[in-house]
């Protein structure tokens, strides 16, 4: 089972799921820049990104279990740093 955390606000949402796990899932070459990452989580754009990590799972036949967290205002994630899968394999441990 993976454990997700669904944030919103009014605009738009992102799936946070540890790097380490889109690692397992073979997907960290395939989430495009509109995602976003902080630390060691991802946050797949809710649409493409979240779309193939559930098709995966799925897939793999893996259950997803999430809470959602909204908010009425601009979310930071918008201000995080925009996907890219050059982070070393020691930074997520894979």
């Amino acid at each position: 089972m993976i454990k997700a955390t669904y944030y919103t606000d009014p605009g738009h949402g992102w799936f946070a799921v540890k790097r380490d796990v889109l690692a397992k899932l073979g997907l960290l070459f395939d989430i495009s820049r509109y995602s976003y990452q902080r630390g060691k989580m991802v946050y797949l754009e809710e649409d493409c990104d979240a779309s193939l990590f559930f098709s995966r799972t799925k897939a793999m036949g893996i259950e997803v279990t999430y809470v959602t967290k909204h908010t009425d205002k601009t979310h930071p994630i918008r201000s995080y740093e925009c996907y890219h899968n050059n982070v070393p394999t020691y930074y997520y441990g894979a």
